[in-house]
């Protein structure tokens, strides 16, 4: 087939996906926002890539700015228009869109319908209930309106897509809720990309420059949004300080609060650094001892931390501070892969993290659950071809839509 993998973040296992579906023979194009600076994977050709694939970045005419709700509105809309017109210009046979913004996923859902192909949601997140969220604690009732034209939107998208992948079980049901087609709707867990990352030694090149090879590191790594609490980052580097570092590899709106607490209180084991390159990512997860995640109350039931799984890949132990009904908190805690608190537990995390910090078998032996778990559970062949299944129905639905029309 003809495949568009749209994943507006360009996250690493979406690039592991688009790799392997192209090594089957099928011509893959990997499309993804080339202003968004959050997390990347491997998105440029090398010579051991099958021939069909390529990447093609969409781009906009300013800078993205997340924090303007009206300027970003407007971009998400010009961006879906870029996304439309490549699809237009391709006429895939499929297209399978995620990570997207709710305006942008409607005109490359329409786009889908005009050229003729399939069209798959893949809810990382349930954006519009994200928004509601969000909106409705700045906003108020204003914040919950706006809310409401999201979910109409988005409620439209699933209506109008020939299969939808979400990411856990509690996604589908609520996506069972705003379909008739039930059967339409699959599971497929994200995964880590077991052929991208290694457990490496602590003692790398990356830890060396940064002077981290002999410290006791607690890390960080990935974007930092409104839906992660940065203040837990700054009472964690306060509790341990003097002990270990707490290493911050990010960008988003929470990196600003993270350096005002630093200057103003003279934090100097916070170590803030931006994105490194895909390439050294392995060398930066090997330089922690405890890596940690976070996500809000809020957000629990609409999103899932997927750094969790190049955690998991890394062979390092796991503090998260996530709802317990959260996949990442379920999948932890049931396999021992480290400790899970609940978000607005401050004083439950600190003690975790000093219970890690302080018991090294506890620390080794998380860290080798995780590296057993995604052995198990992230073998890219086995991902593909339960993608592939999804895209034959994904075919079939749009072979009866066209039959009936």
């Amino acid at each position: 087939m003809k495949i568009l993998v749209h994943d507006y973040a360009g996250h690493p296992f979406q690039v592991d996906l688009s790799r392997e579906l192209a090594s089957r023979g099928h011509q893959v194009t990997h499309a993804y926002f080339h202003g968004d600076h959050g997390p990347k994977g491997r998105l440029h050709r090398s010579s051991s890539d099958p021939v069909g694939l390529s990447f093609q970045g969409v781009s906009l005419p300013r800078p993205y700015d997340k924090a303007s709700f009206v300027k970003r509105r407007f971009d998400d809309v010009a961006y879906g228009k870029g996304v439309a017109h490549l699809i237009l210009s391709l006429r895939p046979d499929l297209v399978i869109s995620g990570n997207t913004p709710t305006e942008a996923q409607s005109a490359i859902v329409k786009a889908s319908r005009t050229s003729d192909a399939s069209f798959v949601f893949w809810v990382q997140d349930f954006y519009s209930i994200a928004v509601s969220k969000l909106l409705r604690k700045k906003m108020g009732a204003v914040g919950s309106a706006i809310g409401g034209y999201y979910r109409f939107l988005e409620r439209g998208q699933f209506a109008s897509s020939d299969a939808i992948v979400v990411i856990t079980d509690s996604f589908a049901d609520v996506a069972k809720n705003w379909v008739t087609r039930k059967d339409k709707i699959f599971t497929i867990e994200n995964w880590g990309t077991l052929n991208e990352i290694a457990p490496l030694p602590k003692n790398n090149d990356w830890a060396r420059h940064h002077g981290l090879a002999d410290t006791f590191n607690f890390l960080y790594s990935g974007t930092l949004a409104l839906k992660h609490n940065p203040q837990l980052l700054v009472d964690l580097a306060k509790e341990v300080k003097g002990r270990a570092n707490v290493i911050v590899v990010s960008q988003g709106v929470g990196v600003a609060q993270l350096e005002r607490a630093k200057q103003k209180d003279s934090i100097d084991n916070l170590i803030l650094l931006p994105l490194q390159p895909f390439a050294d990512l392995p060398n930066v997860l090997a330089t922690s001892d405890v890596t940690v995640a976070t996500i809000e109350p809020e957000a629990g039931m609409f999103s899932v931390p997927s750094k969790v799984q190049s955690y998991f890949c890394a062979e390092r132990a796991v503090l998260l501070a996530a709802p317990a009904e959260n996949l990442a908190s379920q999948v932890v805690r049931k396999n021992g892969a480290g400790l899970v608190v609940d978000p607005i537990d401050k004083a439950g995390f600190l003690r975790s993290a000093l219970q890690l910090l302080e018991d090294d078998a506890l620390r080794v032996g998380a860290a080798e659950s995780g590296r057993k778990f995604a052995l198990n559970n992230y073998d890219v062949t086995r991902v593909a071809d339960r993608f592939e299944t999804v895209f034959q129905y994904a075919i079939r639905a749009r072979d009866a839509r066209k039959g009936t029309s």
